[in-house]
């Protein structure tokens, strides 16, 4: 597997996958998909990994952010990743750690000292990864982007 900045031309593809992974993993996309979908505007602000199983197939995608405006909670000396997505066809291959891997290894490049993300609560697949790789829960940065959607923290010592 392959773990790379995704390539302007793959941009739809990469907003296609997420929507795809998070209606499998049971996330409701409605109010969020133009976001998921905006994979061109989220790399000029930020960079779009991508995970390719040995070929040109992409299986998987995440948004690693150092600040700016895609900053979510993140404190000014950690990374933060965003929309993490793998395909529902590809899933159980470590695809997922691979990516989170690949953020933390950014972040510990950049000198940051820990790395965050916020995730829906139903979405314990990732969870688990996060838990696996060392992330712990932060409830103190839980937080809702608009009425109805509550998210989770998770955060890792770097």
């Amino acid at each position: 597997m392959t773990i790379r900045p995704a390539r302007p031309a793959e941009h739809e593809v990469v907003g296609e996958l997420c929507v795809v992974a998070y209606r499998a993993a049971g996330v409701g996309v409605d109010s969020y998909e133009a976001t998921l979908r905006d994979v061109a505007g989220r790399a000029a602000g930020a960079e779009v990994l991508v995970a390719h199983d040995g070929g040109e197939r992409l299986v998987g995608t995440v948004t690693f952010v150092l600040g700016g405006p895609l900053r979510e909670i993140a404190a000014p000396q950690e990374g933060e990743f965003r929309m993490l997505a793998v395909d529902p066809a590809a899933g159980g291959r470590g695809i997922g750690t691979r990516l989170v891997e690949a953020c933390a290894e950014r972040a510990r490049a950049a000198g940051m000292t820990g790395l965050v993300c916020s995730s829906q609560p139903g979405m314990v697949a990732a969870h688990a990864v996060y838990r696996k790789l060392g992330f712990v829960r932060d409830p103190a940065r839980d937080w809702s982007p608009i009425a109805g959607v509550e998210l989770v923290a998770f955060a890792l010592v770097l």
